[in-house]
This record gives structure tokens, C-alpha cells and sequence, in this order.
């Protein structure tokens, strides 16, 4: 995904680094993690105690110093970003222009622990890697036809949309190419904290068998597909019996002569000799009896029971009872070896991502009325 995505679309895990979903909205359209120089000139020795923190600079971050330009250029970025959207940017002095400065300064502070990091692991990305991730992007949001059939777009329409969007949303084609880079790093960065977490058959049993509610199917009654019609009197029964029998069309009679709520499907229903969770509806037994009875695609005569006058039709064959059954381990071996991976993945990163933050703790240095509150610094990672 990129900065390009639909409303719809999933965001890049990358940018859940930054935590409050407010400053998400706002940060997306800047160049979240833009790591692009900071493997260079950025990383410096990240080891020991921080640098004292120059005037001219919001943080220092190991051996990273992050200037006040950097801060005043993201702010900028952002501003222009709403500006393009026809949004009214924070006011000065206001709380939530406080939170978003907050979040800033946080983003501007991870990003810099994120580059070190990575250069640390060896992660790298070439800008052929970023090209193909956005041709990709570009042809998965600009490229297809809007309705089955269409055909694709050309590659000139195809990039004359992508420029479309970029202004539309402030931005520009290194900002895009940015976050990119910074989804692929993040990515490489999780495979490599992540290459040693297996499961194995006997964990997957474990869980299986500590959790075998799970895969337990409950009993089923005997139920039936059927449709009706509801009305009245059985003189009015009995003319819409008639009509069906010289043919006449089903959900045209029952939406005009039912006054069941099922009218609207058809009068479709499945009836079941049983209530239970999977099957609610057991009818009364006027209308069970001879549902259980017809033969498929049989038409009743006129049915009395306490509602009123009722024509039914089997749509289907009986469907008989089932015993409680409980799916057999071998079955769902795999599928709980994969979700209990892609758990262990998630824990290993997020523990990865924690003791980041407990190391940078000791390595962090703000300029006076710079340091965000601590409420503003908690974040929650996904991998």
C-alpha cells in the first residue's frame, strides 16, 4: 500500500509505528520514515550517550541529531497536505495543534531509532526495488478498468492519474517513494528479526487440544429449504394456489399476497424439527409436517395453522439430522500452524520493536520544549 490508497484500503504496517490514529490521518501524508538519507548520513555511531543537543536542533537520538528544519519541513508538509484537501490545518496554541506537534517530534525521533536499527541488521533497499513497489501500486490503483470487461489503461494514463492523486493529496513523487522505501525496510527489518520463529507439530497439537471448542461442529436437525406464501383467508389461499399451479411466478405472488416478512426473499425459509443456534427457525407443525413431507419442488395446498393460510413449496430435498462432530487434528494442522506463526512473527516483532524503544530511552536527548509527553511517545507496532 502508499500514501495513494483508497479510504477502503489497509495502511502500510509501517505507519502503525506511530500510534494515535489522529496523527496517523495527519502523518500519512507526509514522508513517514523517510529513510532514504538516513542510512548515510543519519546513523552515525548510534552506541553510548547521547550528544548534547545543539541550538539548532529538536533531538539528538544516539548519534543522530535531528534539526529543526527536519521538524519545520515535516510540519510544512502536513500543512500543505491539508491545505490541498481544502482541510483547515491546527491552530497555533490549540490542544490538538499541541498533539500534532507532539506526534511530529515522535515521528521525527522513530524514524531516526528505525534507520539506525536497520543499519545495524544490514537491511537495505535500492531504488529499483522502490520503482517496482510503485509500478506495482500505480497499476493496482490507476491501472485496471473500473468495471468487469474494461480495458487497462495505458501507461501515460495510468501515470497522469498517479500526478492527479499527488496533488490532490499534497504530495510529491519522492514523498510517495519515501514511505515506500520505508514499508520495504520495515518489511526486510520483520523477516530478519523474524527467520528463527517456527512452529511445530507439537505446538500446534497443543494449541489444538487446549482449544478444541473451537473445532467442535454441534449437531444439526434435520432442516429443509422452502418457500410460502401467508395470507388471510383460505379462499385467497386457495386463488394463489391456483395461480401457482398454471405457473405463476413465485416471488411476484409472494411479494404481492404474503404478509410474511419473508416476502421479500421469495418466502424462502429453512425449517428445521429442531431450534438451535446454526438452524433458529422450528416452525409450528401444521406447517412443519407438511414441509417435511412434500416432494421437491411439490406445491402444498392451502395449509392452516394459527398465522393463517399458507401455500408451500420444498425447494429442496430433506436435509438430514448430523451428529456433534469434532474436526480431526490432521485437518487443521496446517491452518493452525500458519496462525500460530504469523503470532509468534507478530510477538517477536513487537518485542524486537520494545526493546528498540528501551534502548533509544537511554541514547534520547530533547531541546528544551521539544520532548513530547509520555502519553504522546506510547506506540504499538505491527509487523
Amino acid at each position: 500500500m502508499s500514501m495513494l490508497c483508497s479510504k477502503h484500503a489497509k495502511q502500510p504496517d509501517v505507519w502503525a509505528l506511530l500510534g494515535s490514529s489522529y496523527v496517523m490521518k495527519l502523518l500519512r501524508l507526509v514522508p513517514i520514515l523517510a529513510l532514504v538519507a538516513a542510512f548515510a548520513a543519519a546513523c552515525g555511531g548510534g552506541s553510548g550517550a547521547p550528544k548534547s543537543v545543539p541550538s539548532d536542533a529538536v533531538a539528538v537520538v544516539g548519534g543522530d541529531t535531528i534539526t529543526k528544519n527536519e521538524f519545520n519541513s515535516t510540519l510544512d508538509q502536513a500543512k500543505r497536505s491539508y491545505t490541498a484537501q481544502g482541510k483547515a490545518f491546527p491552530k497555533a496554541g490549540t490542544q490538538t495543534y499541541g498533539a500534532v506537534r507532539a506526534q511530529i517530534i515522535q515521528y521525527l525521533v522513530e524514524r531516526s531509532e528505525y534507520a539506525q536499527k536497520a543499519k545495524d541488521l544490514g537491511v537495505k533497499v535500492s531504488d529499483k526495488d522502490v520503482e517496482t513497489r510503485l509500478d506495482q501500486i500505480k497499476q493496482q490503483y490507476f491501472g485496471s478498468g473500473t468495471t468487469p470487461g474494461q480495458k487497462p489503461k495505458s501507461k501515460a494514463q495510468v501515470e497522469k492519474l498517479y500526478k492527479q492523486q499527488l496533488k490532490a493529496q499534497g504530495l510529491t513523487d519522492k514523498d510517495v517513494k519515501d514511505g515506500i522505501r520505508a514499508q520495504l525496510v520495515q518489511q526486510k527489518i520483520s523477516e530478519k528479526v523474524t527467520k528463527d520463529v517456527s512452529v511445530s507439530d507439537s505446538d500446534a497439537k497443543k494449541y489444538y487440544d487446549d482449544h478444541k471448542s473451537q473445532y467442535e461442529q454441534p449437531a444439526q436437525p434435520a432442516s429443509r429449504d422452502v418457500r410460502h406464501i401467508l395470507v388471510k383467508t383460505q379462499a385467497l389461499a386457495l386463488t394463489v394456489y391456483h395461480k401457482l399451479k398454471a405457473g405463476g411466478d413465485f416471488s411476484k405472488l409472494a411479494l404481492k399476497y404474503s404478509t410474511d416478512s419473508s416476502k421479500t426473499s421469495g418466502g424462502r425459509l429453512t425449517v428445521c424439527k429442531q431450534k438451535t443456534v446454526s438452524c433458529p427457525l422450528k416452525t409450528v407443525a401444521p406447517f412443519e409436517n407438511v414441509a417435511f413431507s412434500l416432494k421437491t419442488n411439490e406445491i402444498s395446498k392451502p395449509v392452516h395453522t394459527q398465522f393463517g393460510w399458507h401455500v408451500i413449496q420444498a425447494v429442496g430435498p430433506v436435509n438430514p439430522p448430523r451428529k456433534a462432530t469434532t474436526i480431526p487434528f490432521d485437518q487443521v494442522k496446517a491452518a493452525i500452524k500458519q496462525q500460530q506463526l504469523q503470532q509468534k512473527k507478530q510477538d517477536a516483532y513487537n518485542k524486537w520493536w520494545n526493546d528498540t524503544k528501551s534502548e533509544f530511552a537511554k541514547k534520547t536527548k530533547y531541546q528544551v520544549g521539544y520532548e513530547p509527553p509520555a502519553s504522546a511517545t506510547q506506540t504499538t507496532t505491527t509487523g
